[in-house]
């Protein structure tokens, strides 16, 4: 058995951090938000976040395929395979604002409550 040396820790904390930052980041950093938003029709309640998208870091198009968006989610694959990943670290950034967008589209509303979320989103 062999001991391990500096350099083998120094080399398994840097994959450590490569592979948690951007985890950590998320919740210091770029946090998100959550808003309120309610169907208009009925009347139903939903969380929904604004802000980085940590989940899509680590899981790309499997996020929106697990939110219904399954059309959206191969989209997602096919830019991702052709940009060799770089898609997914750009669409961390934009996903959950594209989410929120298409959820407004399709009928739900942002709480009375919620001025930031609706300052961010350009709704008055």
């Amino acid at each position: 058995m062999s001991e391990f040396s500096i350099w083998h820790w120094l080399v398994v904390g840097i994959i450590f951090s490569i592979v948690f930052l951007p985890a950590i980041l998320g919740i210091f950093v770029f946090r998100q938000r959550k808003v309120q938003v309610i169907h208009q029709n009925s009347g139903m309640k939903k969380t929904a976040r604004l802000g980085w998208c940590w989940t899509y870091w680590y899981f790309g198009f499997l996020v929106p395929i697990f939110r219904g968006e399954i059309g959206i989610g191969v989209l997602h694959f096919l830019i991702s395979v052709i940009t060799f990943g770089l898609f997914q670290i750009i669409m961390s950034f934009l996903y959950n604002k594209q989410h929120m967008t298409r959820l407004l589209e399709k009928g739900w509303i942002v709480a009375e409550d919620e001025y930031e979320a609706r300052m961010s989103l350009g709704i008055s």
